[in-house]
């Protein structure tokens, strides 16, 4: 199981390749993605951003149709305790929180310096750019 980090999922919507190829392998079943409700309310807050999406392959009901074809792929877990404080970035937390929830082995994420600092480790969670998790997955 991993958790995909939002900025993933704008990488693969504006076709970035490794970013894509990741959402890809999720859809295809070869990778379980979690998902939990902060992290849904943030996919969906930051899809609504129709100035972010300027020159998107994607128009914004392809952007809606990924993300549910995503959601139907990833296992839903619920979140019942929170690590925090434990990033220097609140709004990254619940990612921590969801992946150590459902025991992850990866958080994929373009952010990997916002989760260098944590206070509490988990020495089974690995962070890492979709690039580095290709790497690793088709090793």
């Amino acid at each position: 199981m991993i958790v995909i980090d939002t900025n993933v999922f704008v990488g693969a919507c504006m076709g970035t390749g490794a970013s894509a190829r990741v959402i890809e392998l999720c859809l295809l079943g070869q990778v379980a993605p979690a998902m939990g409700s902060a992290l849904l309310m943030e996919f969906e807050d930051v899809l609504s951003h129709t100035a972010l999406f300027e020159g998107c392959r994607l128009n914004a009901t392809e952007r809606e149709e990924l993300l549910d074809i995503f959601l139907a792929q990833a296992k839903w877990v619920k979140t019942y305790f929170s690590w925090r404080p434990n990033l220097r970035d609140e709004g990254d937390n619940h990612v921590l929180e969801l992946a150590v929830a459902c025991a992850a082995s990866h958080i994929v994420t373009w952010n990997t310096r916002d989760f260098s600092s944590m206070e509490l480790r988990f020495p089974q969670l690995s962070i890492v750019t979709p690039p580095d998790f290709l790497k690793e997955t088709t090793a």
